[in-house]
């Protein structure tokens, strides 16, 4: 019996963060975010898709390939607990594993065909970087895979919508109305690390070419800029 495996990317996913910072810390937060999946050219074939039409959710296995560490550590600093306590790896969903590998639960908005690329997964509600790369894709099963009895440790409460967000129209104009509803829920979940609470400090964060700069005071996030991002 193998201690050892080695495995395919089949996909990688395509959408609004090309870094961390920003990226919904869940997948489902967002439900406005819509990104893609694009197969690599040994997978796009239609028929390995046929069916999924007929299910409203995937679930998408990934690897956490910008957070790959040679060692790991059985305990952990979740980030929801202020990154002041420390859990068990198992007990988190840390990106520091034994294995980098990690589950989202996503919306299926629709298959698209592209000339050039194949099918294509059009999804809501991803918690990816752009370029993540994807190892499987299964169908979400409604009897199977929804417990609503089940108990959720120190994540029973959702995370939800935790800023009021004011954008002034004069910046918010810079942002394709498409992408809107998007950016709001992004912001509305407080994107800072949790262990940052000054309200002089500027972030900043790429989002869909944009770089999006803010504060946050009161529980009320203000956007102070959106520019072109560089590069």
């Amino acid at each position: 019996m193998s201690d050892t495996f080695s495995m395919r990317v089949i996909a990688h996913v395509r959408s609004d963060f090309p870094t961390k910072f920003g990226v919904p810390r869940q997948s489902g937060l967002v439900d406005a975010l819509e990104s893609r999946v694009v197969f690599v050219p040994e997978f796009r074939n239609r028929d390995a898709l046929r069916g999924l039409e007929g299910f409203s959710h995937l679930w998408l296995i990934w690897v956490f390939d910008r957070a790959v560490r040679e060692e790991w550590s059985p305990t952990v600093r979740p980030p929801r607990l202020g990154g002041n306590r420390r859990l068990g790896v198992f007990a988190t969903r840390s990106p520091f594993r034994p294995n980098p590998i990690a589950i989202s639960s996503v919306a299926l908005a629709g298959i698209e065909e592209d000339g050039r690329e194949g099918p294509i997964l059009r999804i809501r509600g991803a918690d990816l970087m752009d370029g993540t790369p994807i190892l499987d894709i299964k169908p979400y099963v409604p009897y199977a895979d929804c417990h609503p009895e089940a108990a959720g440790g120190f994540a029973s409460v959702p995370a939800g919508e935790t800023l009021e967000v004011v954008i002034p129209p004069a910046l918010l104009e810079r942002v394709p109305p498409e992408r809107w509803e998007a950016l709001r829920g992004v912001l509305a979940q407080d994107p800072r690390p949790h262990y940052q609470s000054d309200p002089n400090r500027l972030y900043g964060f790429l989002f869909a070419g944009l770089e999006v700069r803010f504060t946050v005071a009161d529980a009320v996030l203000t956007v102070r800029d959106i520019t072109a991002a560089e590069g």
